[in-house]
């Protein structure tokens, strides 16, 4: 694979806004969960957030960035989002809203802009792993740009 093609939606956002990260890549041919995805790529789980993608019940989208060992808590993160209530987006949804398939979904380079929250407890990280915007790729970099790279806010979203 040469380095042109290794580049996804997300790195070229990332190398526009000049903030700077390192990529890895590890051996996955389709969706494996979180927890599964830090083993493959030798990443202690405590570094490496998942993305989760909800409806709000007046019809918007949000993001939740989040470590891949916790789960999301669904009214802390409606009341993160000032909504009523929230729920999981339907997995047959997300390339749809996204523009990414299930397991290689990042919060940044999305087709759409939505508000974005990243669990507060990243801040703790000198540098977190995100996924690459494809299956097999995890990004690293610090939980301040990614919050600068998606608009993003902090916030208590988990159990």
């Amino acid at each position: 694979m040469s380095k042109k093609e290794l580049k996804t939606n997300a790195m070229r956002i990332l190398d526009r806004k000049h903030i700077s990260y390192e990529y890895q890549i590890y051996e996955c041919e389709h969706f494996i969960d979180g927890i599964s995805t830090a083993n493959k790529a030798g990443l202690p789980h405590e570094c490496v957030y998942k993305t989760l993608v909800t409806l709000g019940k007046t019809g918007n989208y949000y993001v939740f960035v989040i470590p891949v060992a916790a789960e999301l808590d669904l009214k802390k993160a409606a009341r993160a989002v000032h909504e009523k209530s929230i729920e999981m987006l339907p997995v047959k949804d997300i390339t749809s809203v996204t523009g990414y398939v299930r397991g290689g979904c990042t919060a940044v380079g999305m087709k759409k802009s939505f508000p974005t929250i990243i669990d507060e407890r990243a801040v703790y990280q000198e540098a977190i792993y995100v996924s690459g915007g494809r299956i097999g790729m995890q990004l690293k970099l610090s939980p301040d740009d990614l919050k600068k790279a998606t608009n993003g806010d902090y916030a208590d979203v988990i159990y």
